[in-house]
């Protein structure tokens, strides 16, 4: 759990630095191509070319490639059609997918856990119930798509990550792996900035570039490595809810420090029902529905 809590502080100040900083004035192509080639060069040096399995590449890059490059492309983006808060608030829905998808990649499925992230859906609406516009709509779906993606890589390297240790198949350690992951990211963002991209669009000041070297070398290179570690190491429930702290940390930082004209009546009603949700699905749904797997196991 170190590793969790400690991304966790590391990453409530992204939210508001990609927010404030870059997404009205950089191309979000190039801050994502920029952050996925620093954290590929941190672990570059470290790779074990020749000790690492073709297959197991493969599967890491594919996973880098959908939990950071899609990821980060869909994220990115919703900054352009959302307020920081309201971003930070809609990545409450990780956890639900994390255990949908776990659930997935075992072979069942659990209508509780969609009907809690339709409640949480009514508290999105909430907070901008007046405003529904096209562009909320598509930053909200933004968001949901780079948190299915996050939610899929964690549960992709926990599991793959597992496997191999289970099975004997590779004695390394994970940074000694971990490039790949980022050269999977790499080569997604690559390929969106020279098909998307706005080469116009690029930073001018230093403190952009600052931005984006803290992102790509600290929150991107260290961060990643760390939260994906940590995932391996602790269950699919406790990997859920470490996921939430986000939320609270990512809001405190961006309401305290940048954003004090937040309408905080509507932010704190529609966030206390999408939290209403989460914790629902975490105290009563989650409980018995592997109550009732373990009884039919017995």
């Amino acid at each position: 759990m170190t590793y969790l809590w400690s991304v966790t502080l590391l990453w409530a100040f992204s939210f508001s630095l990609i927010g404030v900083y870059l997404a009205a004035s950089v191309d979000g192509y190039f801050a994502v191509l920029t952050r996925t080639l620093l954290a590929s060069l941190v672990f570059l040096p470290l790779l074990k070319f020749a000790r690492i399995p073709l297959r197991l590449a493969i599967k890491l890059m594919a996973v880098g490639g959908v939990q950071l490059g899609v990821m980060y492309i869909c994220f990115y983006q919703s900054f352009t059609l959302l307020s920081v808060p309201e971003v930070v608030l809609f990545t409450v829905f990780t956890p639900i997918y994390i255990t949908l998808l776990d659930d997935l990649w075992q072979k069942r499925f659990t209508l509780f856990y969609l009907l809690t992230a339709l409640l949480a859906v009514v508290g999105a609406g909430v907070i901008r119930y007046n405003e529904l516009s096209a562009d909320f709509v598509l930053g909200f779906l933004l968001v949901q798509g780079a948190n299915l993606c996050f939610g899929f890589g964690q549960v992709a390297y926990r599991r793959i990550m597992l496997a191999e240790e289970e099975q004997g198949k590779v004695n390394l350690s994970h940074h000694e792996i971990f490039g790949y992951f980022y050269l999977g990211a790499f080569a997604v963002a690559l390929l969106a900035m020279l098909v998307l991209g706005d080469w116009e669009r690029l930073p001018t000041t230093g403190l952009q570039w600052g931005v984006l070297l803290w992102l790509g070398i600290v929150a991107s290179g260290l961060g990643y490595f760390l939260w994906n570690k940590g995932a391996t190491l602790v269950d699919a429930g406790a990997l859920a809810i470490m996921n939430n702290a986000l939320v609270p940390a990512g809001l405190l930082v961006n309401l305290l420090i940048w954003n004090r004209d937040v309408d905080l009546l509507r932010l704190a009603l529609g966030g206390g029902i999408i939290l209403l949700a989460l914790w629902i699905n975490e105290s009563w749904v989650k409980p018995r529905v592997e109550a009732a797997r373990a009884s039919r196991l017995w």
